[in-house]
């Protein structure tokens, strides 16, 4: 039998007064796709700064290619073979892309760095993921999807013997995850051995070999895909039965009196003159690919982008987006896709990232009241289960989910009238994202209108009353969420016809 190429036995990790990982088993072998799985916070990311040499060992050994092995760093884990592609990308924004794939490895010529052999040798490697961009670009001249992909070109470019992806797919489309996992085949049946972490239960069943399922910092089991199926899966990593998602299987209810009215809202160069309804208490879902125009939308309608055609109404009445705060001032609210760059403050607590809509809406000049903020902060950190229960935690120590939370707990302390999601479940655990999908449906039946943005069509389809589908960043149809399917919103997302409209009576 093939001997495991990373072997970790026991593997105990301490931070002060938590225990996060709990004398854990995992083994990874040449030329498989492995999928780690678990809560935000079971411990997959602990596991692999574990195997980098990110986070020393209370307890265990961790074995390489045979020997057991410490690494100082990521840098030796990676010289050793070792390569890792994190979930938030980490490179340097400002540098071109061929500056990051080969940062560190220069190629120099009489002592200085060869930037024409540089961008042929980047060219080359973004060919090999079939990523046709400029190498001499400003990588953060592209979006988030194509800075994802560079990451992960740099990966690939080191000879390694184990590549680790965590959470490699949460900015990537359809087309793009194909071609990613088109990557990771080719790998696999190289010979390296793929660590895979995603919480897109179907790309685990797509594209992995073997599961390890983590739970609270402990080995829950260790599984051949082809065996262990969905439900068994989910089960093991919520360590309870699916109740929470089955309470929002089917909402019902009234949508009240329209809130807010799109008129031939458009800002050209990002999204087509569109007409759009949100009434109190109904889930308006937003479906497309990406770069379909969804998130453009979201931004017209809460004054980020300033549209240059159209106009609003607000309780029938227009009104003048100048930005965000005019937005706040009618109600509006909208928790951004990118938790990272226009979500959450990591440096700051969680209650200085709770209040912080709030404060801006009143003004630096009036602070919000100790007292005031710590009932608000007690009473959103017990609505939304945000772990640790601690305010004074700092927002940047905490798992993707409850980050997630905090964001939205920041607008709910607003008390809006419109809350615009903008992929709210992205990169988190099942569990979390039940709560969160549970809390939406919640807030909608107390009369809140939402506008709630996926890129996973089944949520969109379940939690919505009706579905507006985006398409080459123009409205294409918009669909009675009660009757309408996943493979209908896939359909009218894959093109073909033209514009329709199928909206309920």
């Amino acid at each position: 039998m093939t001997e495991p190429v990373v072997d970790m036995r026991g593997i105990s990790v301490e931070f002060p007064g938590v225990k996060a990982l709990q004398e854990v088993d995992f083994r990874l072998f040449p030329g498989e796709v492995h999928a780690l799985m678990g809560e935000n916070g079971a411990g997959k990311s602990t596991l692999i700064k574990a195997l980098t040499g990110v986070h020393p060992l209370a307890a265990g050994e961790v074995r390489y290619a045979g020997g057991s092995v410490s690494f100082g760093g990521p840098a030796e884990a990676q010289a050793a073979g070792i390569s890792t592609v994190y979930q938030e990308v980490n490179l340097c924004s400002n540098l071109t892309v061929a500056e990051n794939i080969l940062l560190g490895r220069e190629p120099r010529k009489f002592g200085r760095i060869d930037g024409k052999t540089m961008r042929a040798r980047a060219a080359e490697m973004l060919a090999r993921i079939g990523l046709h961009i400029d190498p001499g670009s400003v990588l953060e001249s592209h979006p988030i999807a194509v800075q994802q992909l560079v990451a992960i070109a740099r990966a690939v470019a080191v000879d390694a013997r184990v590549l680790v992806l965590d959470e490699p797919t949460s900015s990537l489309d359809v087309d793009e995850v194909a071609e990613l996992f088109r990557i990771i085949r080719v790998l696999r049946d190289e010979g390296v051995a793929v660590l895979f972490v995603t919480h897109f239960l179907e790309q685990v069943y797509e594209i992995s070999d073997r599961i390890t399922v983590l739970r609270n910092g402990r080995l829950v089991g260790e599984h051949a895909t082809a065996t262990f199926s969905r439900i068994d899966l989910v089960s093991a990593m919520l360590g309870r039965e699916m109740g929470v998602l089955e309470e929002i299987e089917r909402r019902t209810g009234t949508p009240g009196d329209p809130l807010l009215v799109a008129e031939g809202l458009g800002r050209k160069g990002s999204v087509a003159p569109f007409d759009l309804e949100i009434r109190s208490g109904e889930v308006v879902g937003l479906a497309g690919l990406l770069g379909s125009g969804r998130t453009e939308v979201a931004r017209l309608l809460f004054g980020a982008d300033k549209a240059d055609s159209g106009r609003v109404l607000v309780d029938g009445k227009p009104v003048h987006l100048r930005g965000p705060r005019s937005a706040i001032e009618v109600g509006i609210a909208f928790s951004s896709e990118d938790r990272k760059a226009e979500g959450v403050v990591a440096d700051l607590s969680v209650r200085d990232n709770l209040i912080l809509a709030m404060q801006a809406a009143r003004g630096w000049l009036r602070p919000v009241p100790r007292k005031l903020a710590d009932e608000l902060v007690a009473k959103y950190m017990e609505m939304l289960d945000i772990r640790p229960a601690n305010p004074d935690a700092v927002v940047g120590t905490l798992s993707g989910g409850n980050q997630q939370k905090v964001l939205l707990a920041r607008w709910l302390v607003t008390e809006p009238r419109l809350l615009i999601l903008d992929e709210p479940t992205r990169g988190i655990d099942v569990g979390a994202k039940a709560q969160i999908q549970k809390l939406v449906a919640d807030l909608a039946a107390e009369g809140m209108a939402v506008v709630f943005i996926s890129a996973e069509l089944e949520e969109v389809v379940r939690i919505a009353d009706r579905v507006v589908v985006m398409r080459d960043r123009q409205k294409v149809a918009e669909l009675d969420g009660g009757a309408v399917g996943v493979d209908d919103v896939m359909a009218l997302i894959a093109g073909g016809g033209g514009v329709e409209k199928a909206v309920a009576s």
